[in-house]
């Protein structure tokens, strides 16, 4: 559950003994952490049957909040298994991938060609409790300009103009709504032994399928340039059957909205190359 007004390095005091309830309430022995990140804490786990799992500690947010139900729903079909969850302390055991190397180490090619083929198997109908694109977009909306312009105005009015745009035009219009990730990209499928490929981390989201290409399109780490960029865009859209440019229209609005950090550059060239186009 979100909490407001904890920042990361608040929750992350908490962690060692969170981690430590956990272990106990799972009788868990736990290895070295992965290296952390701004979702959570992470760390290799082994249950007291010997089965290999992975502790995950989210840390509370929107994005994060529905993260368990999305993998009870999933049920393991192309994403990692939900083992246990302790919603209290948004914990998480999940089913390990091993080898668990990232799908961005396979190549664009293979990257793309798995991507393609698991979408839909992650496309599930849903309802409650997951957030709505429509909730999320008035969200990004109300903070888009001010934090813009807080911000010293750190790049063109016209990116910020075609982010408003299609962040209100696009909702309203929307097709079939799903249940999707709105971060799933090179780095968050991984190679498995159950299957060869897993999904990881998400972000849930109820939206129209469209929306789902966004993060892929812009995922720097299965190429950076405005070449791959659109070809990521062109291949995805035509393999999955999507419009392609409600698809351009939503890569925009969420890059710029999650624009911030060490990779706002990048998602800022991405946003570029998709109007200039």
């Amino acid at each position: 559950m979100a909490v407001a007004g904890l920042t990361h390095a608040d929750w992350f005091e908490r962690v060692p003994g969170l981690v430590e309830a956990c272990r106990a309430e799972w009788g868990l022995a736990l290895g070295e952490p992965y290296p952390s990140g701004a979702g959570g804490y992470v760390v290799p786990a082994e249950l007291p049957s010997g089965e290999a799992a992975v502790l995950k500690l989210v840390f509370p947010h929107r994005e994060s909040e529905h993260e368990a139900d999305a993998l009870e729903l999933l049920g393991g079909e192309g994403a990692v298994g939900l083992l246990a969850r302790d919603d209290e302390r948004s914990a998480l055991l999940i089913e390990r991938c091993e080898p668990g190397t990232p799908l961005s180490a396979a190549g664009s090619e293979t990257a793309l060609d798995v991507l393609v083929a698991l979408l839909p198997r992650l496309w599930r109908p849903a309802g409650e409790p997951f957030h709505t694109l429509v909730d999320e977009a008035t969200w990004w909306v109300s903070y888009l300009e001010p934090k813009w312009e807080d911000a010293g105005r750190p790049y063109e009015r016209r990116l910020l103009d075609a982010a408003l745009e299609a962040l209100t035009t696009l909702p309203s219009t929307q097709g079939e709504l799903v249940l999707v990730s709105q971060d799933l990209h090179g780095n968050n499928v991984l190679a498995a032994g159950r299957e060869p490929w897993l999904a990881i981390d998400p972000k849930p989201l109820l939206a129209e399928r469209e929306f789902a290409i966004a993060p892929i399109v812009r995922s720097r780490e299965l190429g950076h340039s405005r070449r791959e960029a659109l070809y990521r865009l062109d291949r995805l859209t035509s393999e999955l059957g999507l419009d392609r440019e409600r698809a351009r229209g939503w890569t925009v609005g969420q890059t710029i909205a999650w624009t911030s950090g060490p990779h706002a550059a990048s998602h800022l060239d991405t946003v570029r190359w998709l109007l200039d186009a």
